[in-house]
């Protein structure tokens, strides 16, 4: 595979990063309440993010883990992509204010417009658990195909084992109770990557939420 983008897919259905789009003004402050910025800052801690390096994101809504990222590692190239136009128009803005370069496209997590092996890091912060799970593997095997030989993949995502109301949050979709551990683990291996484990876990306001890693041999 090249990466060539399936432009059919430009009138996909894809959830909102608040589950409605019209909920999208409240996200930017419903991260900051439910302390996103600390998840995102643990994610780069297990990064191992070096200077020079190609860092893209999948599912970037409005930005806020590549502000953090260039924030950290000036030096690094970022890129973000999600399906959402309003999301990503957002997040242009912030760069554009905070003067950060962080290129973001639109794409789909499954089909992403990229070389193969064109990336050394690529990151993935509570998005996992809003797509199907019958779909985790091929989202999966586009990351393994984008992350160059040596490359690693660096996920923050729900942990569905918790009660619902544990979490009681606005960030829950259909998707949440199948975001298990377990199954997170078993799609990582069967896309192909080396090294899966899970690499710690936390919890916030929105619940307990699990870090995993996976390489590319």
């Amino acid at each position: 595979m090249t990466g060539q983008h399936n432009t059919s897919h430009e009138h996909r259905a894809y959830l909102p990063a608040m589950g409605k789009q019209w909920l999208l003004p409240l996200y930017d402050p419903f991260a900051r309440f439910v302390g996103i910025k600390r998840v995102h800052e643990k994610l780069l801690d297990r990064a191992n993010i070096r200077p020079g390096q190609r860092v893209l994101e999948i599912g970037c809504g409005t930005g806020d883990l590549l502000q953090t990222l260039k924030r950290r590692y000036p030096d690094v190239s970022a890129l973000g992509i999600d399906p959402d136009p309003s999301a990503l128009r957002r997040a242009r803005r912030k760069a554009a204010r905070t003067k950060l370069r962080i290129q973001y496209e639109r794409a789909f997590a499954d089909d992403l417009p990229l070389p193969d092996g064109s990336f050394d890091r690529v990151l993935s912060s509570f998005m996992l658990h809003h797509i199907d799970e019958e779909e985790w593997t091929r989202v999966l095997r586009e990351v393994k195909r984008v992350l160059r030989p040596g490359g690693e993949l660096h996920v923050a995502d729900l942990d569905g084992t918790l009660p619902g109301q544990e979490g009681g949050h606005a960030h829950h979709s259909g998707q949440t109770a199948d975001s298990l551990p377990e199954r997170a683990l078993s799609a990582l291996v069967d896309a192909g990557l080396t090294g899966v484990r899970e690499n710690g876990y936390g919890r916030a306001r929105l619940g307990r939420y699990v870090f995993y890693r996976a390489d590319v041999g």
